[in-house]
């Protein structure tokens, strides 16, 4: 962050200092009163448990020079003014006075403030319905070598991640790699408003929530604010292998570089191949080819890897060395596509961050890769958010886990996954302990039904045998991440 006194924090964000000289200096935000540091503006907010307005006094006694707040705290503050509404997104219904709306409202125009203000910082923009974290830290992999790069941890892509982060950027940063989520129409706009991109990358449209957009086609509408908002000397990265993307460039003054495996393709894949779920292939663009031979597993990252040379391109990377970083590259977010091997030789794979019938689809042939010749067990929890589509989607991964030969099914906590309605003979009781001789025979791929973690832990303790392959995986809320952490805390001696 660019340092500031807290007179020209309430200046950029039309707030008003409250017990402030206005002196403070300000070198950087946090909203963790417990990460607080000297320098520090806190950053009030509300959540679900508690109101950061109540740790404004307890931020400056640890060191904090001041507080953005939404009202009036007993601290050196900025109270920042009436904000956007914040309806739809994760701010949900915890500000009930619209305190938190209002720091967040500032909170951008602070961040804008700062990212216009560092004249040598490319921002680098990464939306689509899947693989946006993935990609994001991709893309941070092959700019580093190139300059200082800052990029969220994790899915920090909200209306508070995505300011939170275009603020860590400081004199010294070159490129800033941000991802923008949406839950509506308009907010990667708002986020694109914050910190201007001239640089925009769309992977896909999917049915990632499409429960609350109602269509792919409004999807792709949203999506699409992220090239819209690009300046004429921008470049949107497209997926050419999505229609929906790649119909993206007449809606940008942008030019348009298109990734895929097409052969339209400015930056492409040929000689792809897959072994033990992770993918090789010749990357061809206009400067030259270059082999690459990526550690992260799927085949799904293949586009991914695409969208990040092409980023790397525009910003001075040659093929070899783009090649290079893409091969280096290692999971940088947790619960994303984790292979670990227990000292038994059980493989548990842990890709149990969020989950969409694309990204589910991705994770169960990656499962068929990786345990080719072995016993192969899919563990999955409720795709959320997906409306009416939501039997339907559950029936087709169901349909594509028999069509991998996947040979357990395990479905936590729904029983939309199953054709009829399940039975008794396929339930595995909520007791705490699993039968060791299931009804299933060896072939079956179910699905079997169990009521929750503590069962599908219990039915995985009882049956897993060694050189096994478990994949883990559901929607974020079914939090299946403790199932594939208790099995890895189990390790069991060879």
């Amino acid at each position: 962050m660019i340092e500031m006194r807290l007179a020209e924090v309430a200046a950029v964000t039309g707030g008003e200092l409250h017990r402030a000289t206005g002196d403070e200096l300000v070198s950087s935000v946090e909203f963790d009163s417990r990460k607080v540091g000297p320098g520090a503006l806190f950053l009030a907010l509300p959540g679900e448990r508690a109101d950061g307005h109540g740790f404004a006094a307890a931020a400056v006694a640890a060191g904090a020079s001041g507080v953005l707040a939404g009202r009036p705290v007993d601290a050196p503050s900025v109270i920042a003014p009436p904000g956007e509404s914040y309806a739809g997104t994760d701010l949900g219904a915890a500000d009930p006075d619209g305190a938190g709306a209002a720091v967040l409202t500032a909170l951008g125009r602070l961040a804008r403030h700062s990212v216009t203000t560092l004249p040598d910082l490319h921002v680098v923009g990464i939306t689509g319905s899947s693989g946006k974290t993935s990609t994001k830290d991709l893309v941070a992999a092959v700019l580093r070598p190139l300059g200082e790069t800052v990029a969220p941890p994790g899915s920090f892509n909200n209306e508070l991640g995505h300011p939170w982060t275009a603020l860590q950027a400081g004199e010294s940063t070159r490129h800033l790699v941000v991802e923008l989520s949406a839950r509506g129409r308009g907010h990667i706009a708002r986020l694109c408003r914050i910190a201007p991109p001239r640089i925009g990358v769309v992977l896909n449209v999917g049915s990632a929530h499409v429960g609350e957009f109602g269509s792919p086609e409004a999807i792709a509408q949203a999506k699409g604010e992220l090239v819209e908002a690009l300046p004429a000397d921008g470049v949107a990265v497209l997926n050419t292998d999505d229609p929906r993307v790649a119909a993206m460039a007449s809606r940008t003054k942008a030019r348009a570089v298109g990734v895929g495996v097409g052969a339209d393709a400015d930056v492409r894949a040929e000689d792809v191949s897959l072994g033990a779920g992770r993918a090789s292939f010749t990357l061809v663009t206009p400067a030259g080819s270059a082999p690459v031979s990526l550690q992260l597993v799927g085949a799904h990252h293949v586009g991914n890897a695409l969208a990040a040379a092409a980023v790397a391109l525009e910003l001075g990377g040659t093929p070899a060395q783009i090649a290079e970083a893409l091969s280096a590259a290692t999971p940088a977010s947790r619960w994303r596509m984790e292979v670990t091997e227990r000292a038994d030789g059980v493989t548990v794979v842990n890709d149990a961050y969020n989950a969409n019938p694309e990204s589910m689809t991705a994770a169960l042939q990656a499962l068929a890769s990786i345990g080719r010749g072995r016993r192969t067990w899919a563990v999955l929890g409720p795709m959320a958010e997906l409306g009416d589509t939501t039997e339907a989607a559950h029936r087709r991964i169901a349909d594509t886990v028999r069509g991998l030969g996947v040979d357990r099914f395990v479905a936590v906590g729904t029983d939309h996954y199953t054709r009829e309605s399940p039975t008794s003979d396929t339930r595995v009781p909520h007791s705490g302990h699993a039968s060791p001789t299931p009804r299933t025979r060896e072939s079956d791929t179910g699905p079997r039904v169990v009521a929750d973690r503590d069962a599908a832990l219990a039915l995985l303790r009882a049956e897993l045998a060694p050189g096994d392959v478990v994949l883990v995986k559901a929607s974020r809320s079914a939090g299946l991440d403790r199932v594939a952490d208790a099995l890895l805390q189990e390790l069991v001696s060879p």
